[in-house]
């Protein structure tokens, strides 16, 4: 007999993160902590609740969240979900917060430890099938269409879909019951499921469908026609099987609260609303009264409005709400008079918005599609230039003749968002743009670690503008086309948008920046810096393409000789990459204690128990942690980097954001160069495939110290100033310092010791990881601590009024100015509380580190502004990367050196030495 109840399930994780990104931050409380994600969730859940006791009334309910990124599937596979970006900043102080919010609407919110929410779900849809009850799982994640069956049905409700057998097959070509062995073959990208390399998911469903299941496959491999098909399945059966086991959910956890107490309860608005007030979602407050007239709470504010970004200074408000709500009319510009009434109303304005469209977002790659132009908040423009399927409009050659002369005046303000993109583009078009003002910097400047600062964000912020979205016009997957083969209509529509967006940001975000007195770190720093990047992004830095191939075959003998090692000292071969094989090699042959269990049982060869039993001298750990790094160097940096050279200079691009970091530090993309490893001699070989043209040489000048020498100077410690005057060696005179010996009498392993404080204190280190760091016992290391900020009492004492000024503010400032913001400073929940903290101790060193190479990097740029004969190429922190022609290399050395030891001269004057250290050679490498 068939159970009438029905079990409602939600993916929270799935939830949080189409909340965030779908509804971008709209609110944020009066004390600046960012409730964007929360309010999406909230609304989403109270719109569910409702459209279910309407339409299906489950009898039970409840919401899933995974509980940390590592779970027992990474004790399979050590790479599983590595390439996951970490959550954004914004975003990490809400997680807790929704989770709250969940019970605070009564329901169950359940989660477990080493499991991710799939697995629970998946348990969950067992327990319930087996009492014939029906299953709803709100998700359109791929990999709960395993559990899928014609009682588990996914509901999507952001597309208002429902995902059963038929669905499911459509998209993997199998039965729901097969899509587990479809997986296992295609692998997962995002996931880091390796899978068979070039099987994907049609082919796998083909293999499948002919074989029965995973199994018969592999058994019976040789009898697939395909060549290759057949060597690639026959090449790669451990792999595979890996994969099942990770894409494979459990239906089986334990722990977890039983199926039947899930039962859903009506929502307890005396309990709810004031949650909700408290977060200052007033919209969702007055949504719910609406509803439910009957609510009367006392403390419920019926007149609380939005809270605006900052309210440290008040924005006029009748303006505010003037640029918010004004209409703007898009045009599109197909004709030459036209173009040339809207250049001459320019030059009466005195200012424009700019904004280009492109067909590739690589700037070496891409071509000029179109200009988007807004100068008031009436109308805005969109001159195509470049699209494929439209007949009528202007020539690169008309665009330049009229708007050159706009882009050159310095009398015409060019304002843009990430107008350092818009600049490189319209270069190779020999169309030089000054006097410019970018709105990405500005929000930057006013809200460094508030949140993200691109366009589409700031519009919910800052004008409560739901925008729209690239993907909306190109499409996505298959079926998207490049910018050039949008129409003219909707690349209007997106292109006009931007610029009247930019527009109305100008108005708000200047007017901020200045009443908010962070004016001088946009002036003097941030906006100085776009051409200095620019520049060096164009300059590239040579590549030995040749060099590269040679290292990554000599890499790849270097793996097989490691192997060879492994395998005599095993006695046999084995598949080193699977941590089963791995797993029986080292605890069941060789009878290694194993020194930890997975969430199953199994036990692992993680790289923390390889450390460990490689500490304890075991040579076969050794030989298995250096296959595994030399492997990783071969694919992550000589295969990869090969990809990334341009084929018009034979250099490597990389590309600099401005505005990712909370302290101002500039980050290296596409490809990454900031993080070229320079510890092992495997990694050293890496940086000398960055070369010099011939009679030139490569100079790096890289700051000795500068976090410790900035601390010394925040924190007023005599000790450490001393030193750094005196140029002491700082580590062997901390050491003198906490064990009361003579300078001459520290050993190289006190010395040791001393620097790991001395470098770890900065970041927050604690006990445990200074004890791991140094494989010392954790009391060794919480002594070793207390003696350190015992005899530097100004460290300690720094670190205590930082915290505090913090929690008064909100914020840290640097040397220089820079605020960066810490919402969640004062939080109840102790691990949030406690990482705003430590990073707001760490943000002023670290940023006024970042802002004393930016100001180098701008004395340095108008140095070199007219010179043919030095080139600067990277910036890696604290260090620069420079291409120089060989007979001036001492002579701008020692400019360069000035240059960075006086950075913040004469506005600043520190109380110790800034010290460069430089050296130069053919190759990165060399200049090390």
């Amino acid at each position: 007999m068939s159970s009438n109840n029905h079990l409602f399930l939600i993916d929270g994780s799935g939830y949080i993160f189409r909340a965030y990104y779908a509804l971008p931050p709209l609110y944020r409380k009066s004390d600046g902590l960012p409730t964007g994600a929360v309010n999406g969730f909230c609304n989403m859940l109270y719109k569910l609740i409702e459209d279910t006791n309407r339409d299906v009334n489950p009898s039970h309910f409840a919401v899933i969240f995974d509980s940390a990124r590592k779970t027992f599937r990474n004790d399979i596979y050590s790479d599983y979900k590595a390439n996951r970006s970490e959550a954004p900043e914004d975003l990490i102080p809400q997680f807790q917060i929704i989770k709250d919010s969940v019970k605070a609407f009564g329901i169950q919110s359940i989660e477990l430890p080493g499991f991710e929410a799939d697995d629970i779900i998946a348990t969950y849809a067992r327990l319930a099938r087996e009492q014939d009850w029906k299953v709803s799982v709100v998700s359109s994640d791929k990999d709960l269409m395993q559990i899928v069956s014609n009682d588990v049905l996914l509901v999507d409700t952001m597309k208002n879909k429902i995902i059963g057998p038929s669905e499911v097959n459509e998209k993997f070509g199998v039965s729901p019951d097969r899509v587990i062995d479809v997986q296992a073959l295609a692998g997962d990208s995002s996931d880091n499921v390796p899978g068979a390399p070039g099987i994907g998911v049609k082919t796998a469903a083909i293999l499948i469908n002919e074989f029965g299941n995973l199994e018969d496959l592999l058994e019976n491999c040789g009898q697939i026609k395909q060549n290759k098909r057949r060597e690639t399945i026959q090449n790669n059966k451990e792999q595979i099987l890996i994969s099942k086991k990770l894409v494979t959910l459990k239906d089986d956890v334990d722990d977890i609260p039983k199926v039947n107490e899930l039962l859903k309860k009506e929502i307890n608005f005396q309990k709810l609303v004031p949650f909700l007030v408290d977060l200052e979602l007033n919209k969702l407050v007055d949504r719910i009264k609406k509803k439910n007239p009957s609510i009367d709470i006392k403390d419920t504010k019926s007149d609380l409005k939005k809270i605006e970004v900052n309210k440290k200074v008040p924005i006029e408000k009748i303006e505010h709400e003037h640029i918010q709500n004004e209409n703007t009319k898009y045009h599109t510009i197909l004709d030459l008079t036209e173009l040339s009434k809207i250049v001459d109303k320019i030059f009466n304005v005195g200012f424009f918005i700019f904004d280009v469209e492109t067909d590739s977002l690589n700037i070496q790659d891409a071509n000029l599609v179109g200009i988007s132009i807004c100068f008031d908040v009436q109308n805005s423009f969109y001159i195509p230039i470049g699209h494929k399927e439209q007949t009528k409009q202007l020539t690169i050659n008309e665009i330049k003749k009229e708007l050159s002369p706009l882009f050159s005046s310095e009398s015409i303000k060019k304002v843009g968002h990430n107008i350092k993109y818009d600049i490189a583009i319209l270069k190779k078009y020999k169309i030089g743009v000054i006097s410019i003002d970018d709105t990405m910097l500005m929000s930057l400047v006013c809200d460094a670690g508030m949140h993200r600062h691109n366009m589409d964000d700031l519009a919910k912020i800052h004008l409560n503008r739901d925008t729209i979205k690239f993907k909306d016009v190109v499409g996505s997957g298959k079926a998207q086309v490049t910018f050039d083969y949008v129409d003219i209509d909707n690349a209007t529509n997106y292109a006009a948008e931007d610029a009247e967006i930019t527009f109305k940001l100008y108005q708000i975000l200047k007017r901020r920046m200045l009443h908010e007195k962070n004016g001088s770190v946009y002036f003097d720093i941030e906006k100085p810096l776009i051409e200095c990047i620019l520049n060096m992004e164009n300059n590239g830095i040579k590549v030995d393409i040749q060099y590269l191939q040679e290292l990554s075959l000599l890499f790849m003998d270097r793996i097989k000789n490691v192997e060879k090692k492994i395998y005599k000292f095993v006695g046999r071969e084995f598949n080193i990459g699977s941590p089963k094989q791995l797993s029986e090699v080292l605890f069941d042959e060789l009878k290694l204690i194993p020194p930890k269990k997975t969430k199953t049982g199994d036990r692992s060869t993680g790289i923390e128990v390889l450390e460990d039993l490689a500490y304890e001298k075991n040579k076969i750990a050794e030989y298995i942690i250096d296959w595994r790094q030399m492997s990783k160097l071969r694919s992550t940096y000589t295969e990869a980097l090969q990809g990334h050279i341009a084929e018009t200079t034979g250099r490597i691009h990389t590309s600099y954001a401005m505005a990712s970091t909370s302290t101002g530090r500039l980050a290296s993309s596409d490809p990454n160069l900031q993080n070229i490893p320079i510890r092992t001699e495997e990694g050293r070989s890496i940086r000398r495939a960055f070369i010099a043209n011939k009679g030139n040489k490569i100079l790096s000048a890289d700051y000795s110290q500068i976090e410790l020498r900035v601390l010394a100077h925040m924190a007023e410690v005599s000790q450490l100033k001393d030193a750094f005057n005196n140029n002491e060696d700082i580590h062997q005179m901390t050491a003198s310092e906490i064990f009361g010996i003579k300078m001459n009498d520290v050993s190289t392993d006190l010395r040791r010791q001393a620097k790991a404080v001395n470098f770890g204190i900065i970041y927050g280190i604690s006990a445990y990881g200074l004890a791991k760091q140094l494989g010392i016992s954790n009391f060794e290391a919480s002594d070793f601590i207390k003696k350190y900020f015992h005899k530097f009492k100004g460290i300690r004492e720094f670190m205590e009024n930082t915290k505090e000024v913090c929690r008064e503010n909100g914020y840290v400032e640097t040397l220089c100015g820079r605020k960066c913001f810490f919402p969640r400073i004062k939080d109840k929940n102790f691990a949030l509380r406690s990482f705003q903290e430590r990073a707001a101790i760490n943000a002023p060193i670290q940023g006024t580190a970042a802002d004393i190479i930016k100001f180098a990097m701008i004395k340095i740029h108008k140095m070199l502004l007219s010179k043919n004969d030095c080139q600067m190429l990277l910036q890696v922190h604290d260090e620069l990367i420079f291409e120089i022609n060989e007979k001036k290399v001492d002579e701008y050395n020692k400019k360069i050196i000035k240059h960075m030891e006086t950075a913040l001269e004469p506005m600043i004057k520190l109380s110790i030495p800034l010290i460069v250290d430089s050296h130069y050679g053919n190759n990165w490498n060399e200049a090390h």
